[in-house]
């Protein structure tokens, strides 16, 4: 496997990763909403939707790869 290859191996497990962070700042963000505290929530949403924009990136290294 060359180093192209190997890079779009990683690129797919990070965003799968990547993922599966997203998903855990929004469950947290859901809990502390819950439980009263809207500014950390807040945070946390903020980190959810920053982590998605990474996709977008991922996605375009991966087209380029091709």
């Amino acid at each position: 496997m060359d180093d192209l290859q190997k890079l779009k191996h990683l690129l797919h497990h990070w965003k799968e990763h990547n993922d599966e962070h997203a998903k855990t700042y929004r469950d947290w963000a859901e809990k502390m909403s819950s439980l009263g505290n809207k500014e950390l929530s807040a945070i946390l949403s903020n980190l959810y939707n920053e982590t998605k924009k990474l996709n977008g990136l991922f996605e375009d290294a991966l087209k380029v790869i091709g």
